[in-house]
């Protein structure tokens, strides 16, 4: 199985791509984060890759990071979804946001998602709410019930000010804990955390 890329982009136009590697190109559907991020043509980019082979055929599927591969990997597994609609998802939220909505039993946003009916998005819950915990750092701190950006942007001030992720991620939750109110506010998350920091 093909789990990595690395090569000159040889095409990129919207979620399709083109990696050339050593005279061999590679087409590759890709999540618009990631499209978002492939560089121009003739520069190297490296993916991580799912390939999915089926009776018909054969696709490969591409993600900069391996969260969004293991989001895309866990998302298939689920009766209903396939290739092209896990990639709409990831397309359509980030992977935190996904995450918190899985973990917090958000179904009625995992309906906004294009191809997600209100079964599918219980199916999701119930079968990937465990699995979901640990693709990206931070995920119980949104389950708590601050919104990603605001939770993501805390973390980042915190880790700009010179800590650790995993002790920014602490001093977010403990105040996520004591003051849900400040979920509202990523600059008051930031002043209640630093109050928790040691």
């Amino acid at each position: 199985m093909i789990a990595q890329l690395t090569g000159r982009v040889a095409h990129a136009q919207g979620m399709d791509v083109v990696i050339d590697c050593n005279g061999v190109g590679y087409a590759v559907s890709v999540p618009l984060s990631t499209a978002d991020v492939v560089p121009a043509v003739g520069q190297n980019v490296t993916l991580f890759t799912i390939m999915v082979v089926r009776e018909d055929a054969m696709s490969l599927f591409g993600f900069a990071t391996t969260a969004e591969r293991d989001a895309f990997r866990l998302l298939t597994s689920i009766q209903g979804i396939g290739g092209r609609i896990a990639l709409g998802m990831l397309s359509a939220t980030s992977i935190a946001e996904l995450q918190a909505a899985i973990i917090g039993s958000n179904v009625i946003a995992l309906q906004r998602l294009p191809g997600i009916g209100k079964k599918t998005a219980e199916r999701l819950v119930i079968e990937l709410r465990d699995k979901f915990l640990h693709i990206v750092p931070g995920a119980q701190l949104l389950a708590t019930g601050g919104t990603a950006q605001h939770v993501e942007d805390a973390i980042s001030a915190l880790q700009a000010l010179g800590f650790t992720r995993a002790a920014a991620e602490k001093s977010v939750k403990a105040a996520l804990a004591s003051h849900p109110e400040a979920q509202d506010s990523a600059d008051r998350l930031i002043r209640l955390a630093l109050q928790f920091t040691s």
